[in-house]
């Protein structure tokens, strides 16, 4: 199954309601769950990204799905890449022409 990183910042809102974030994060497994995203790592960090989030979906649609509703929350405004784990980056290379 596809592996996705979503970088996340707090927003004002967010920021405010801080103390509800543990809260916020069993919500949005919840909310991944509804739409076939599954999240299997969830860091705060320090940095361009208040949090970092890895989740596991069937395609970028189920994440589009996932991002643009958590974003509609209010509480976090976020962005999306494809991940590739080690052996699926050896895998694309050893393909290369």
């Amino acid at each position: 199954m596809p592996t996705f990183m979503l970088s996340m910042n707090f927003t004002e809102q967010g920021i405010r309601k801080i103390k509800d974030a543990p809260k916020r994060a069993k919500a949005a497994r919840d909310l991944g769950k509804k739409v076939g995203v599954e999240i299997k790592h969830l860091y705060l960090t320090s940095g361009d990204s208040d949090l970092v989030v890895f989740v596991d979906a069937p395609s970028g649609d189920n994440v589009a799905k996932f991002a643009l509703a958590l974003g509609a929350l209010g509480n976090v405004r976020t962005r999306t890449a494809r991940a590739w784990s080690a052996e699926e980056y050896q895998k694309i290379v050893s393909e290369l022409p």
